[in-house]
């Protein structure tokens, strides 16, 4: 730059003490700067009687000082050009000074560059009727700008070359059409409201609009700054808009995330009431209406329905809940069989989520139709399921499209498993609690599990001891074999497909125990089903099976399920029995009847000497030494005593507990 010579002087209104721009202007040409902080702008100019200065500077980049500060000096000073040189600079700041009438717009740049403009508006102060918004756009320029009459057209157009490569057309095409020609209808009467209220109450307004792009749609927000002149006669806007479709979609994506965490907690509310309704539900059917009716009544969904497995590995449609009364009614008239989804639930264990049910072919076309007419969107079909047994499936629809996320799956699953695990549970306690139950004895023929196939081998007879399950839900069993030496039952265990695990407990000569943990065993399918085993009995390949359940029972369902193990399964008795009812002292007196008085006394020497506790209080050695015998005789007082209390508790049930 050139020194300019103007023997003027410069108002430099800043906030700071040391101004860059100051030195640059007094050094690139002979002004004069007289720098004033803007709480005593007014003060200052009215006060300098004589010497008012040639220009006024203002650098601030606040909206709010430059708005104030340009209002006082304009009443000050009629004639001086006023210039807005913000350090910074921003579109806000481009605003204010275009409403508060700036002579010039100094966008942010170096120092030098800034006073060369200064100096330039001071040498020819003469501007037009439209060069105030011209300067500004072109200095303070967003993605895109344009001058804008009341009536909608585009007088002028400034679009930065990025902003322009999304045009479907050249954006110098904008002049002379309108925004009715350039957006859709209902976008163009939108855009076209916010410009004539920013006319109408003189104030800038901000919109959020589309359109359409080389890049697709992309979302804009325009700020309309009304032009205190007219331009042709007519009044004007300058329209800023920025593209902002990066920070929309993330804002999408924080709400719906928002959305998402709202629904998952009202889910787990709605899965955790429902599992504190079912700890005290008194049967199965009251289980699985509450389960529906708890669902729909969280308003998440609008329907639920649950369905058994059937003996023969089918379903069928037990009970629903819901304001989807189309589709509740094609369901419960829907063959088992075409239920793609729910048999595919039972089969793998696993839950099946269909997005789109109206449109999804695996669902029959009766419930697809069904779904139309209900508003349906989406379905979850979770397995209800406990320890390797499932009972059925429960069934969730809903008219939400952004339904059963993977957290929201995770919720279905706990709810299918406690579900699963509160309906064996109250099978159970029913048979715990009944003082008459229903005694079923079964027989099996042809079965290829291990005991079956080691009888038909070695013409040998099993018996089953106990059988209980693992953490995991796998089944293991202990099994005595008469006919046949451990180390041979053994290798067959080791060598048959349908054990895990198995080791010897007892052998002799031909008779052993075995325990061996089993993939799978009708001996799970009795238990899940409530039952008790009293007895199991196999020889030469078939097995007698006595197991007791409540008296209110399904034995039809018991005897299905055991056939779905064991196609060849035949209920060959049913007859009710009556539990004796025993008091807790004849219980004692009973298991205390059956011990020695060396036994007892072991026993009771042992527990209140803290031998049983952890860490021990008393070894071996000194509770023998104390009963003055010596520790072997002492631990075989012990074991024996332990037996026969045990014994008692585990024998009368003869089977699982």
């Amino acid at each position: 730059m050139q020194d300019v010579t103007i023997d003027a002087t410069v108002a430099l209104i800043t906030e700071s003490a040391e101004s860059e721009l100051s030195t640059a202007l007094e050094t690139t040409s002979s002004l004069r700067v007289r720098t004033i902080p803007p709480d005593r702008a007014l003060e200052s100019l009215r006060g300098a009687a004589g010497e008012e200065p040639a220009a006024v500077v203002l650098a601030s980049d606040r909206p709010a000082t430059i708005r104030s500060v340009l209002d006082g000096v304009q009443s000050a000073l009629q004639v001086a050009p006023v210039v807005v040189a913000p350090p910074e600079g921003s579109e806000r700041a481009a605003a204010a000074a275009l409403r508060a009438g700036a002579t010039e717009y100094v966008a942010a740049d170096d120092p030098e560059s800034k006073a060369s403009r200064i100096v330039e508006v001071i040498a020819d102060p003469s501007i037009g009727e439209s060069a105030v918004y011209h300067r500004i756009l072109a200095n303070e320029l967003p993605d895109e700008a344009f001058v804008i009459d009341e009536d909608g057209t585009y007088l002028e157009s400034k679009v930065r070359p990025e902003a322009a490569a999304l045009y479907t057309a050249p954006a110098d095409g904008l002049v002379g059409r309108t925004l009715e020609s350039v957006f859709p209808e209902d976008v163009a009467e939108r855009l076209q409201s916010s410009l004539e209220r920013a006319i109408e109450t003189d104030a800038t307004q901000s919109i959020e609009y589309g359109a359409d792009t080389t890049e697709g749609r992309r979302r804009y927000e325009a700020r309309i700054v009304p032009i205190d002149g007219r331009i042709g006669g007519q009044r004007a806007v300058v329209w800023l808009a920025r593209d902002i479709t990066e920070r929309a979609e993330r804002e999408r994506e924080l709400q719906s995330r928002r959305e998402q965490l709202e629904t998952v907690n009202r889910i787990n509310q709605v899965v955790r009431q429902v599992i504190e309704t079912l700890v005290e539900a008194p049967t199965q059917g009251t289980i699985e209406r509450k389960v529906c009716e708890q669902l729909v009544e969280s308003e998440l969904y609008c329907g639920a329905w649950i369905a058994e497995r059937t003996g023969e590995g089918e379903l069928a449609y037990r009970i629903g809940d819901g304001t989807a009364r189309n589709y509740l009614e094609a369901v419960e008239n829907c063959d088992p069989r075409d239920q793609r989804p729910a048999q595919r639930a039972v089969t793998t264990g696993e839950i099946q989520s269909i997005d789109d049910v109206p449109g999804d072919e695996s669902v029959p076309e009766e419930i697809r139709e069904a779904a139309r007419a209900d508003g349906i969107d989406a379905a979850v079909v979770v397995p209800i399921v406990h320890g390797g047994t499932t009972y059925g499936v429960l069934a969730v629809v809903s008219n939400r499209n952004d339904t059963f996320s993977e957290s929201e799956r995770s919720g279905f699953e706990l709810l299918g498993e406690t579900t699963g695990f509160t309906i064996s549970a109250v099978k159970n306690r029913q048979l715990l609690f009944s003082d008459t139950v229903l005694e079923l004895e079964f027989r099996i023929d042809d079965g290829d599990s291990f005991s079956f196939d080691l009888t038909r081998e070695y013409d040998c007879r099993i018996s089953m001891e106990w059988a209980g399950s693992t953490a995991d839900g796998r089944i293991f069993q202990y099994l005595t074999v008469d006919g046949l030496d451990g180390e041979t039952a053994l290798e067959e265990a080791e060598n048959h497909d349908s054990i895990e695990e198995c080791r010897l407990i007892y052998d002799g000569p031909d008779r052993c125990t075995l325990e061996i943990r089993l993939r799978d065993s009708g001996v799970q399918t009795l238990f899940h089903h409530g039952a008790t085993i009293r007895d199991i009995v196999v020889e030469d390949g078939s097995a007698s099976v006595l197991v007791e359940v409540p008296r209110d029972a399904d034995v039809r369902e018991v005897a299905e399920a055991l056939k779905y193990v064991y196609e060849e399964t035949e209920l060959e008795a049913r007859r009710e029995v009556d539990h004796p009812v025993r008091t807790a002292a004849e219980r004692r007196d009973d298991v205390l009847g059956r011990l020695t008085e060396r036994q007892l006394a072991t026993l009771r020497r042992a527990y209140y000497s803290g031998f049983f506790d952890w860490p021990r209080e008393s070894t071996g050695e000194e509770i023998a030494e104390a009963m003055e015998v010596s520790p072997p005789t002492m631990h075989q007082h012990l074991r024996k005593g332990l037996k026969t209390v045990l014994g008692e508790l585990f024998e009368e049930s003869d089977g699982a507990i």
